[in-house]
């Protein structure tokens, strides 16, 4: 399923207690439905969690983490830094790559590449049993 962003990209959060601030994506959490993915971005939704003394930390403490931010609520940006949507264009030779509806630059790597289109198109044919006598 292709999403509108992926990890790696630039993105601005667009509503909540973050809203206009940028980051980079660290993790795609993929839920059980469509509506459960979320995704974590270096450095914002920081939250702090007390860590309860174990053997393995016998000190315990706070410690500060990324929480996760619900892929609805984040644009990539483009080159002019703005969010943008996103678009997705196959081209002549079978790639799929996403494109900025604001300026029309591909963003990122090609979801898909040509040879890959090829691969899945070609039947793949299974040797025939001989009959042994």
């Amino acid at each position: 399923m292709a999403r509108h962003v992926r990890k790696g990209d630039l993105v601005m959060i667009t509503s909540g207690s973050h809203k206009g601030k940028t980051g980079t994506i660290m993790r795609v959490l993929v839920g059980a439905s469509a509506d459960d993915t979320r995704v974590v971005i270096k450095g914002l939704n920081l939250r702090t969690k007390n860590l309860r003394p174990t053997q393995r930390n016998p000190q315990g403490g706070v410690i500060t983490r990324e929480a996760p931010i619900h892929v609805s609520n984040v644009s990539p940006v483009d080159g002019q830094g703005k969010p943008t949507r996103v678009r997705f264009k196959t081209n002549a030779d079978g790639s799929k790559v996403r494109v900025a509806s604001t300026t029309g630059e591909v963003l990122g790597q090609p979801l898909r590449t040509a040879d890959a289109k090829k691969k899945s198109r070609t039947k793949t044919s299974k040797p025939k049993a001989t009959a042994k006598a």
